[in-house]
């Protein structure tokens, strides 16, 4: 089953299949979708992410972005996904818990999995039947309550991950910097790689960021940082066909032997090892 709206004037779309692998080529847009992925079958099933097979429980989903690069080739069952573009939902400038940058919207490094609890899981159910439902009224209206109806999934689904993978110790202003911090990272690594360039933007010392990670996932924010920028490395090596000399100018490296060196600190490989890697286990 895959269902569709489009708004050609907006460039907007919002669909919807309980089988995403059979039907992501039929969708009018892809690559561009940010996307709820969730595994309703009784069985655990498989997605890979930036080459990091992921494993998904009954009733788990996870969020992914157009940032990401997700491949199905390991998924033996079907995968309920509902994808919309920002065209559809967000707005460039619109900065909540709740929006295209929020909660559930982490930054690319961190995939937020979360679990619908027994006692929701009913809820979640009818919302989907809702979503199928109003997708065969087709009026003046219905791009309007599409709009309510993902808005309440993303409320639904963000006070789960604030719940289940958020530490309890932060408060609601904390989890916020960390939220703006991570989504600052997705729009800057290129340039800004010093943890005082960010805490310039977030109005906070870089001590403050400093402490504030270390309760929240141990890792700090330089690391948060220099991981961002290994990782667009590695998608480009693996995902494009440019060399490593021009994948150093596109991360704002001037000099091709400095973006080699970083690459083994980061990960042990040169990025010729690690492109090798990649053939020979393709």
């Amino acid at each position: 089953m895959r269902q569709e709206y489009r708004d050609p004037k907006l460039g907007a779309i919002l669909g919807l299949t309980d089988n995403v692998k059979e039907d992501r080529e039929r969708f009018t847009m892809t690559s561009n979708t940010i996307k709820f992925l969730w595994n309703r079958n009784e069985e655990p099933l498989e997605i890979v992410v930036d080459d990091m097979v992921l494993e998904l429980n009954p009733n788990q989903m996870v969020t992914v972005t157009y940032l990401q690069n997700v491949s199905f080739t390991k998924t033996q069952l079907p995968l309920a996904a509902i994808l919309f573009n920002r065209e559809f939902y967000c707005i460039s400038d619109h900065d909540s818990e709740v929006s295209c940058n929020g909660i559930l919207f982490f930054g690319t490094q961190d995939l937020p999995i979360i679990t619908i609890p027994e006692k929701q899981l009913r809820k979640f159910n009818l919302l989907y039947e809702v979503f199928v439902e109003e997708f065969s009224t087709p009026d003046n209206i219905q791009g309007g309550m599409l709009q309510m109806l993902l808005k309440r999934l993303i409320i639904m689904s963000t006070r789960l991950a604030k719940e289940q993978l958020i530490v309890k110790e932060l408060n609601n202003d904390q989890i916020d910097t960390i939220r703006k911090f991570n989504y600052l990272v997705d729009i800057h690594y290129k340039t800004k790689r010093k943890v005082s360039d960010y805490a310039e933007m977030l109005f906070k010392s870089p001590k403050t960021l400093s402490n504030l990670f270390s309760i929240y996932n141990q890792r700090s924010p330089q690391q948060i940082i220099l991981e961002r920028l290994t990782l667009e490395a590695k998608r480009l090596i693996h995902f494009t066909d440019k060399q490593n000399q021009e994948i150093a100018f596109d991360l704002g490296f001037n000099d091709p032997a400095h973006f080699s060196r970083f690459f083994k600190k980061m990960t042990k490989k040169t990025p010729s090892e690690y492109r090798e890697e990649l053939q020979i286990s393709a």
